[in-house]
């Protein structure tokens, strides 16, 4: 099956009895057992459900991967995939990944007795430097979150490979309809569905897709020791935005290189940072392991012109919000927002100004979006 077709059609048929055409909620927390030792495939909805199963089913096949999890949110994906260390190992990952998992990794794990270098991914001989004997899982994050970094997967897979360390790309941005990062040599793709996935902004889930069996057996373990799978309502409403991934995120991806090019050539901008943009220092690299550039941009608006709260006062279509990937358009600041669990000293290592916009471009008409930046702007 192509892509589109996979979306709308893996994992769902579940219903035996009416043969319903979309998959059916099964809200029950418990399944009875037809003797001891034997049952219909569940037994506790922690540790499995139908219309989860039917989400995971079609996750798996949308990322090309053997098996997927589907968490109750992003950061319980995170969590779930952090709890194959143990004490005293070290994980290598960018220095402007999201901030909550951040967060998660140094308030957290660290006290765990895990060690974390959060380094400039870009050129693949620092990651090198980084590599000790302790050294277990490189984390990725591509593009990267705010300012639309792009790492090179192949190259960090490749040196991986050579040291058998588990190689983990949040995939969220880019979804697997413009990114596959398994096929690149990835081991886990993790996804927060509550984003792009999901796409309409009224639920949140994650979602961890694995390369191998033995992988995907671990995390199944975590996920339901962990006790964060995902709920059978919220998995439904998940698998219900999937089938139109496609569709929308050719019109996010749309929208967001028009409102960048308007951005590029603002005066009260000062930079813009998106990936689609020729001048965009990793444009190629994007190109030769994405089949698109995705829907998130920011830029730098000059505050000796505008401040932020004067900007985003004079918004009507952009709502100043949090998260992203819906089908509505939403704007932020990550230095007091998205990122704010993040030291100052973190925050201006990756590169975070005050001043820095983020925005998820949603499926609006572009010049309705453009005209509502420039009116605010002017």
């Amino acid at each position: 099956m192509k892509f589109n077709t996979k979306a709308v059609h893996e994992g769902v048929r579940k219903d035996e009895s009416y043969n319903s055409v979309i998959t059916p909620i099964y809200p029950s927390s418990t399944f009875r057992f037809d003797r001891i030792g034997e049952n219909r495939g569940y037994d506790y909805t922690r540790s499995g459900n139908p219309t989860r199963k039917a989400l995971e089913e079609n996750i798996a096949a949308l990322e090309e991967g053997v098996a997927a999890s589907c968490t109750s949110t992003g950061m319980s994906a995170s969590t779930a995939v952090l709890h194959l260390l143990k004490t005293g190992d070290h994980v290598i990952t960018g220095n402007d990944i999201y901030g909550g998992t951040y967060r998660l990794m140094t308030s957290l794990f660290s006290d765990m007795g895990i060690k974390f270098d959060f380094i400039d991914m870009a050129s693949v001989s620092n990651i090198k430097q980084y590599i000790t004997s302790t050294t277990k899982m490189i984390w990725i994050e591509t593009p990267s979150n705010p300012l639309l970094r792009i790492v090179d997967i192949r190259a960090i897979c490749r040196i991986a490979q050579e040291q058998s360390l588990i190689v983990v790309v949040d995939n969220t941005f880019m979804t697997p309809y413009f990114q596959k990062p398994l096929l690149l040599g990835a081991d886990i793709s993790l996804h927060s569905t509550t984003k792009y996935i999901n796409g309409h902004s009224d639920v949140v889930g994650g979602a961890i897709v694995s390369k191998t069996l033995d992988l995907a057996q671990k995390i199944y373990f975590n996920v339901n020791a962990l006790g964060v799978s995902e709920a059978p309502f919220d998995s439904w409403l998940v698998l219900r935005g999937v089938k139109t991934l496609p569709l929308r995120m050719e019109k996010h991806q749309q929208n967001a290189l028009k409102i960048a090019e308007f951005l590029n050539h603002h005066p009260k901008v000062i930079h813009t940072y998106y990936p689609g943009l020729k001048t965009h220092p990793n444009y190629e690299l994007c190109q030769s392991q994405s089949s698109g550039f995705g829907a998130m941009l920011s830029f730098d608006l000059d505050e000796s012109q505008l401040t932020l709260d004067d900007f985003f006062a004079k918004l009507k279509y952009y709502s100043l919000a949090e998260s992203l990937g819906g089908v509505e358009s939403l704007i932020e600041a990550p230095w007091y927002m998205s990122h704010a669990s993040m030291s100052e000293e973190a925050r201006n290592l990756a590169g975070i100004k005050k001043c820095n916009v983020r925005v998820s471009v949603g499926i609006e008409d572009s010049e309705d979006l453009i005209e509502d930046l420039s009116q605010a702007l002017d």
